[in-house]
């Protein structure tokens, strides 16, 4: 069997190349789902435990209440 012809050639290449990129894009959007739900939780549970700072009127420096 003869090689295809380059237009075919080239065809199949753009519709891999395509398929891979539809592919990588769907896992990005995954991976960022992931770490920005991960993300938020931190904050939530780390703001929780700071403390409230109150400002000295003396010093003018901020204090934990």
């Amino acid at each position: 069997m003869p090689p295809f012809p380059p237009v075919i050639n080239f065809t199949l290449a753009a519709i891999g190349i395509a398929a891979l990129a539809k592919v990588l894009a769907r896992e990005w959007q995954r991976v960022n789902a992931e770490l920005d739900a991960g993300e938020c939780a931190a904050a939530a549970v780390a703001s929780k435990d700071l403390p409230t700072l109150r400002r000295d009127p003396a010093t003018g420096e901020y204090r934990p209440q």
